[in-house]
């Protein structure tokens, strides 16, 4: 590029980090970062937002959470793909205090969520036997109207049955069908398969 004058973009950039992180050649990743200062490219968000996307899939949400402080430091604001990132990335790893904490972060700073990042913690909190904090992101998204998947929801009321918490279970078994028509016939067959 630099032989035919073409000056390089914020997608240039992106693209390299990307690939550069997927291959895991952190070396390489720097030597962006410093042809980026010699372009005079500033990194915005959306860079940071790879870089913090890549470090998770790494399974390295801790140096992307790094990142996260890096960027507050130079007095960048991230945005919601900025924490969905981080908190996928902590509940990927089995770190489920640290996924909710970043949560708790996005939501501090005025950030609205949509129905996926409430899914992905319903999920993950399941998957890691958190079903009391699955079931408040479960109520969260009910209460904004936002249908989550059967699945999920069969998941977290198995899971609420298996501690103790069957009056739970049956609550949000009634909430889905007050709410949502789908699954009906499927939430009737549940409830009456509950013990009593």
């Amino acid at each position: 590029m630099e032989m035919r004058k073409i000056k390089p973009d914020g997608c240039t950039f992106a693209r390299l980090l990307a690939g550069f992180y997927r291959e895991e050649r952190l070396e390489d990743v720097e030597n962006v970062i410093n042809l980026m200062v010699k372009f005079g490219f500033q990194p915005g968000v959306d860079i940071y937002n790879v870089r913090i996307k890549s470090l998770c899939k790494l399974k390295k949400s801790g140096e992307a959470a790094a990142l996260l402080d890096g960027m507050l430091g130079r007095g960048m604001k991230p945005n919601v793909v900025t924490f969905k990132h981080l908190i996928r990335g902590f509940s990927k790893e089995g770190n489920y205090e640290q996924a909710k904490k970043m949560f708790g972060d996005m939501v501090e700073r005025g950030l609205k969520s949509d129905c996926n990042c409430y899914y992905m913690l319903v999920y993950y909190l399941c998957l890691g036997g958190d079903f009391e904090s699955a079931l408040w992101f479960a109520k969260e998204s009910i209460g904004k109207d936002w249908m989550p998947k059967y699945e999920n929801m069969r998941v977290l009321v198995d899971g609420l049955v298996s501690i103790g918490k069957v009056a739970e279970a049956r609550g949000l078994i009634g909430q889905m069908k007050e709410k949502f028509t789908v699954d009906q016939d499927r939430w009737s067959q549940v409830e009456e398969g509950l013990p009593q």
